[in-house]
C-alpha cells in the first residue's frame, strides 16, 4: 500500500463567500460597478440609501481568512462618504466571519437552514465538544483500514420475508448425472463445457485436473492481452490443488461436481499470498493475509483457482489500473460493470465459471452484455468474509457460468453463514432440480422477452402479465444514497489521504464519495426506512412465484438489489451490432432477460432458467475472439 500523504493544505477560500451587507439604491442615484472582475468582482456604490438594507455573499480571494461586515453596528462609518466606493479591500480590513455565519450559510447544503443564530451557536459548541471528538475516536477505531474488511456494522439487514429467518439443516442440491460424455479432440470444445459434463471427464479418469489446468491457463495467456480480465494468475496455486485433485481421485475419493474444475474470481476477493488489488492503483501491490470464505468453500469443494480476474477500480465499472476489460462478443466495446473479468473471461471459455459480486449492477449488466449466465443470489446466502465492501446490506456474491445448472452447482458450494459476515444466513433453498414447474404462476413485465415467456409456457408453466406495484419514487436515490455513504465508510482514510485524486475514473467514485459527505446521519436512516417501505410494498405486490422481466433496466436493478431479490440472468440471443463494417463482421450484441424469485427463493429463478436452456442454445454459443470476419478490422 502506498505511504499515507501529507496533510493537504487548507482548500482556497473561494467557496467561503463574504456575506455583505448594503443599501439598496433608487435608480436615478445608481452609480456604476468599480472596476474589479473576476471571482472577488467588486459592490455597487451606492449614492442614495434605502432601508432595510440588502444582503449578499461576496466571495473572497484566496486570502486564507474570510471577513464579514454587518451594516447594522457599522453603519455610519461605512456610509458616511456616498460619493465613495466600498471595495472588497475595505471589507477584508474588518472583523473575521464568525463559524455561526458559515455554519449557517452551509447548512443549505444539508437542506436544514431552518435554525437560529442563538441554535446555530450551540450547534457549533456541540460539534466541537463532543461530535469532532467522537468522530476521530471512533475513525482510529475502526477506519484505518479500507475496504471494509474488518469490524462490520451491528446494523444488519435482513433480506428475508417471512417472520422468522429460514435457519434450517441446509442440505446440497441432487444434481443430474451427465451420461456417454467423451473427451473431445479439440481442447477448444473442453473449453466451452459445462461444469457437469468437465465433471464428469474427471470423474470417469478421461481428463486431469492438470490438464484442465493447463488448458485453461492457456486461454487465459492467449486472450488476456486483448480482453484484459486478468489481473493475476495464481499458476503455482492452480497447479498445487490441480495435484491435489488428481491424488484424492487416484485415492479414490471424488470431493463432487467442482472436483478439479479451474474458475476464477473477482479480484476483491482475497487469497492467502496473493495480491488482492481491488484493481485499484493505490491497491495495486496489496497482499492480505485473509482467506475469503468463498476461497474457503469452493476449495473444500476440490476447485481449482487459476486467476483473480478484473474488478472495475474498487469495484465501480470495468476500468482499472491496468486498462479496461472488453466483450468477447465485440471486443470493440467494453464489458460493463465491475465484475468485468469474470463475465469476460467465463464468456471467452477461459474459465468454466468465475465468482463476481454485485451491490448495483455488476453482476447482472456484464453477464448480459457478455452473453454468459449468471446468478445474483439473495443477500445474505453467501457469506462475504475476505471480501472488499461496498456496502453491506447491498453486497453479493454469485457465480457466471455457461448455464443455469452450473449456476445452481456453484451456488450449492459457496452458500452458507460465516461468523465475520453478520448479515450471512443460512437459506434454506430447495433443491432446484427437484421443482415442479407446472405448480408455478410467473409473471412478465412489458419488457420480457417473449420468446421466454413461450418457451416456459410450453413447458407448462402459467403465464401471466405483471406489474410491480409501488408508491415509492425515490428508488435510485435510496440506493445512491445507501451505496455511497457506505463506500465512504469503508474508504473514509483513503479519501482523507487525498487517494481519491489517483483514482482511474475521475467521474466516477471521486465525485460520489465527495458528495456523500454531505449526506448527515439522520437523511441515510430516512433512506433506510424509505427502503423499507418500498421492500413491504414489493413483498405485497409479489402475486407470483417469479416474473420475468428486463436485466439492465436501471429502475429495475436498483430496486432488486434494494429488496434483495435473486435474479437469473440468460442469453436469449443475439442482433447485428451497431454500425457493423461494410464487409460484414461476426460482432454481436447479445440479447438477455431476468427471471426475478421474491428472496429465498433462488430455487425457482434458477429452475425456470434450466427450463428454458433446456430446449435452447443460446447459451452454448461461442464469442468470435478467434475470427470476426475476413473484413472486420477492429480499431482498439
Amino acid at each position: 500500500m502506498r505511504l499515507p500523504r501529507p496533510p493537504r493544505p487548507p482548500p482556497p477560500l473561494l467557496a467561503l463567500p463574504l456575506l455583505l451587507c448594503f443599501a439598496i439604491s433608487t435608480p436615478a442615484a445608481a452609480a456604476p460597478r468599480t472596476g474589479s472582475s473576476g471571482e472577488g468582482g467588486g459592490i455597487r456604490s451606492v449614492a442614495t440609501m434605502a432601508w432595510p438594507p440588502k444582503c449578499t455573499w461576496l466571495p473572497l480571494p484566496n486570502s486564507g481568512k474570510s471577513y464579514s461586515y454587518t451594516l447594522v453596528s457599522k453603519y455610519n462609518k461605512i456610509w458616511k462618504d456616498t460619493k465613495g466606493v466600498v471595495s472588497a479591500q475595505d471589507i477584508l480590513k474588518k472583523q473575521p466571519v464568525s463559524d455561526v455565519i458559515a455554519l449557517k450559510e452551509s447548512m443549505k447544503y444539508f437542506d436544514a437552514d431552518f435554525f437560529n443564530d442563538s441554535k446555530l451557536r450551540e450547534m457549533e459548541d456541540g460539534a466541537k465538544e463532543f461530535n469532532v471528538p467522537a468522530f476521530r475516536e471512533n475513525r482510529k477505531l475502526v477506519a484505518v483500514e479500507n475496504g471494509g474488511l474488518h469490524n462490520p456494522s451491528v446494523l444488519v439487514f435482513k433480506s428475508h420475508w417471512s417472520g422468522d429467518s429460514m435457519v434450517t439443516e441446509n442440505r446440497g442440491f441432487d444434481y443430474p448425472h451427465a451420461f456417454e460424455v467423451h473427451r473431445p479432440s479439440d481442447d477448444e470444445d473442453i473449453a466451452f463445457m459445462s461444469i457437469i459434463d468437465l465433471g464428469e471427464l474427471i470423474r470417469t479418469k478421461q481428463i486431469t485436473s492438470r490438464e484442465l489446468t493447463d488448458i485453461f491457463l492457456t486461454r487465459l495467456k492467449r486472450y488476456n492481452p486483448v480482453l484484459q480480465s486478468v489481473i493475476t494468475f495464481t499458476e503455482d496455486l492452480a497447479y498445487k490443488q490441480a495435484k491435489e485433485a488428481d491424488d484424492l481421485l487416484a485415492q479414490g475419493k471424488y470431493l463432487g461436481p467442482l472436483h478439479g474444475i479451474p474458475y476464477g474470481l473477482k479480484d476483491i476477493i482475497a487469497v492467502p499470498h496473493y495480491k488482492t488489488t481491488w484493481g485499484s492503483r493505490t491497491f495495486k501491490n496489496q497482499v492480505l493475509d485473509i482467506e475469503a470464505y468463498v476461497y474457503k468453500r469452493l476449495k473444500s469443494a476440490g476447485a481449482v483457482l487459476v486467476a483473480k480476474l478484473v474488478t472495475g477500480s474498487l469495484a465501480y465499472d470495468d476500468i482499472w489500473f491496468g486498462g479496461r476489460t472488453r466483450n468477447p462478443w465485440n471486443i470493440e466495446e467494453f464489458s460493463t460493470g465491475s465484475s468485468a473479468g469474470p463475465a469476460a473471461s467465463t464468456s471467452a471459455g477461459m474459465v468454466p465459471f468465475a465468482i463476481g459480486s454485485e451491490t448495483a449492477g455488476s453482476i447482472t449488466y456484464p453477464a448480459a452484455r457478455c452473453g454468459v449466465t449468471a446468478l445474483r443470489p439473495t443477500f445474505g446466502t453467501v457469506a462475504r468474509t475476505g471480501v472488499m465492501s461496498i456496502s453491506e446490506s447491498l453486497d453479493k456474491l454469485g457465480p457466471f457460468c455457461r448455464s443455469a445448472v452450473d449456476c445452481a452447482i456453484v451456488l450449492d458450494a459457496i452458500r452458507g453463514k460465516d461468523s465475520g459476515d453478520p448479515s450471512s444466513r443460512e437459506v434454506a433453498l430447495d433443491d432446484p432440480f427437484h421443482v415442479d414447474i407446472t405448480q408455478l404462476t410467473v409473471g412478465y413485465l412489458e419488457d420480457a422477452e417473449m420468446e421466454v415467456v413461450n418457451v416456459l409456457s410450453a413447458k407448462g408453466v402459467k403465464l401471466v402479465p405483471f406489474k410491480l406495484n409501488y408508491t415509492i419514487e425515490s428508488v435510485q436515490s435510496i440506493l445512491n444514497i445507501t451505496m455511497d455513504v457506505d463506500m465512504l465508510a469503508h474508504f473514509d482514510n483513503w479519501q482523507r489521504e487525498g487517494h481519491d485524486d489517483d483514482f482511474e475514473a475521475q467521474d466516477q467514485w471521486p465525485v460520489e464519495l465527495r458528495r456523500a459527505r454531505l449526506i448527515p446521519a439522520v437523511d441515510y436512516i430516512q433512506a433506510q426506512r424509505a427502503r423499507g417501505k418500498l421492500i413491504k410494498e414489493v413483498r405485497d405486490s409479489f402475486t407470483v412465484d417469479a416474473f420475468i422481466g428486463n436485466v439492465t433496466n436501471w429502475e429495475l436493478v436498483c430496486l432488486g438489489n434494494l429488496v434483495g431479490m435473486p435474479v437469473a440472468v440468460l442469453p436469449t440471443g443475439f442482433k447485428s451490432i451497431e454500425d457493423p463494417p461494410k464487409g460484414g463482421t461476426r460482432r454481436r450484441t447479445t440479447v438477455t432477460t431476468g427471471i426475478y424469485a421474491p428472496p429465498d427463493y433462488d430455487h425457482i429463478a434458477l429452475v425456470l432458467a434450466m427450463a428454458y436452456q433446456s430446449v435452447t442454445n443460446h447459451n452454448k454459443q461461442r464469442p468470435p475472439i478467434n475470427d470476426l470476419g475476413p473484413n472486420d478490422h477492429i480499431h482498439k
